[in-house]
């Protein structure tokens, strides 16, 4: 499969580019600073300098693609909206490319806490989290308002380290029990998972580590 990855250089999308050349596929790794970042070198993949607001940097790099991995980065503030907006032109490119199929990162908050409302709208909701989750919601309903096959996994807090394939998910919802953590390399392996399964098309994914007690996979 020909993949690219935005967000290719933050803690988790080198986790992706890794675990993607690790299943064989293609990889484009996209971002400002793809020659100057720790990632592998292999024939498979291929380094793409752009800028995420520029339209054509970003269509030339899905073009001829099967599937978007995303995993955009930005500030705490809620001021920096490269998440949002960098999503939006992602999907209006994928739409001329007529690439139909994205995996996504997003956020906890976003999810359900029952049917009617999501935890970041649960009254004692830390006030000062909400810019930055709004920046996150923004980008999901950009998805969900898109004619895409899209997933946005809405990890909790993410831990940099290797997978190790001790983790548990649950569509819409937070899993039971939840850790409220989850392994940077694990999370990477569930979206590799799920971009050959399609397992949770159009729906949000929770997703925590459920064993204290682990090893990491050695990818070679």
């Amino acid at each position: 499969m020909q993949i690219v990855i935005f967000g290719a250089t933050g803690m988790l999308g080198t986790q992706l580019v890794k675990q993607a050349l690790y299943n064989g596929h293609n990889v484009k790794a996209f971002g400002r600073n793809v020659f100057t970042a720790d990632l592998p070198k292999n024939d498979q993949l291929e380094l793409v300098q752009g800028a995420l607001f520029d339209q054509k940097q970003v269509y030339d790099a899905i073009i001829g693609t099967d599937a978007v991995i995303c995993s955009l980065g930005g500030d705490k503030s809620g001021s920096d909206m490269t998440r949002s907006l960098g999503i939006k032109n992602i999907i209006v490119q994928m739409q001329k490319a007529h690439v139909p199929r994205i995996i996504a990162v997003g956020e906890i908050s976003l999810l359900n806490a029952d049917k009617d409302t999501l935890i970041m709208d649960l009254p004692d909701f830390p006030d000062k989290l909400l810019p930055i989750i709004r920046e996150h919601l923004k980008a999901y309903q950009y998805l969900k308002a898109s004619l895409l096959d899209w997933t946005m996994v809405c990890p909790p807090e993410i831990i940099d380290s290797d997978p190790t394939g001790n983790f548990i998910t649950s569509s819409d919802y937070a899993p039971i029990p939840d850790s409220n953590k989850i392994i940077a390399g694990d999370l990477a392996l569930f979206m590799m998972s799920e971009l050959n399964k399609n397992e949770f098309i159009k729906h949000k994914v929770g997703i925590c580590n459920y064993n204290e007690s682990y090893s990491p996979i050695t990818l070679i």
